[in-house]
């Protein structure tokens, strides 16, 4: 690759201008303004340029340009970036969230930005996790459901957020599911439905949703799926006959069906 030229170093549209790495970098083709390189206003060629040289990462670290922040703070030491924690630029935040330890990112779990706190709830150590539980946006309350522990989840069955509650429906013990059978969103039901014991899918047998009957039919003791032969729905009174003409008996419902479908 050539080097500059004199005309191009010079013109006040490169951003070579006033670049302290011109005469240094530039100069033995280790940055090119068409591709690698700082002063650029596009991410992916500061990005190049600080993968490339991450040594350098900590000069920009109070660049006036926040792209420029956030991509210095990817390649900084983390001793370096802890200020920034508070930065102004939400996107400049989220980076520190998600190098800092979990112990230190725990400050920023009531940040004002929603994508800063998810980050931060990716992160937490899980005897931290449920100080989140209560966050006011249903996103990281999903990731708080992803993440606690079993016997932490029922916490989150009567969360007003539909997704929250599927996401509780997927995880909890099969044994703990009766607690959603009255769920108000047929679609947590369904999970429901599609995991539960015997004795809870037979409650389920009479759901107002077919979708719901039709997952329980599959985990409802055997000796109440003949009623469901005369069920409004065709497609439950097939699942219905098929066990039936299966002789499938209590063996498939009674073992807990451990997956966490997606619902």
């Amino acid at each position: 690759m050539a080097a500059p030229t004199a005309s191009a170093a010079s013109s006040p549209l490169s951003p070579c201008d006033a670049c302290p790495h011109a005469a240094t970098l530039r100069a033995t083709d280790a940055c090119n303004p068409d591709d690698i390189c700082v002063r650029a206003n596009s991410g992916r060629r500061i990005d190049r340029f600080l993968r490339a040289h991450p040594a350098l990462a900590t000069d920009y670290l109070g660049d006036e340009f926040w792209e420029r922040r956030a991509i210095a703070a990817r390649y900084a030491p983390l001793e370096t970036i802890r200020p920034l924690a508070r930065d102004a630029d939400e996107v400049v935040r989220r980076v520190v969230a998600s190098r800092l330890p979990p112990a230190e990112a725990a400050a920023l779990m009531k940040d004002s930005d929603r994508e800063v706190r998810i980050t931060v709830a990716h992160r937490l150590d899980h005897e931290d996790l449920l100080k989140m539980a209560g966050d006011p946006d249903y996103m990281v309350r999903v990731v708080v459901a992803r993440r606690l522990s079993h016997g932490k989840l029922p916490r989150l069955s009567q969360d007003p957020e539909r997704e929250v509650r599927k996401t509780v429906a997927r995880r909890l013990p099969a044994f703990a599911l009766g607690r959603l059978l009255t769920d108000p969103e047929p679609e947590v039901r369904r999970i429901v439905a599609a995991r539960a014991l015997p004795h809870d899918a037979l409650l389920l047998l009479a759901d107002e949703d077919w979708l719901v009957r039709l997952a329980a039919v599959q985990r409802a003791p055997f000796h109440a799926i003949r009623a469901c032969l005369a069920d409004p729905e065709a497609d439950v009174r097939r699942a219905a006959w098929e066990r039936i003409a299966a002789g499938n008996g209590d063996k498939q419902s009674t073992t807990e069906n451990t997956d966490e479908p997606m619902g």
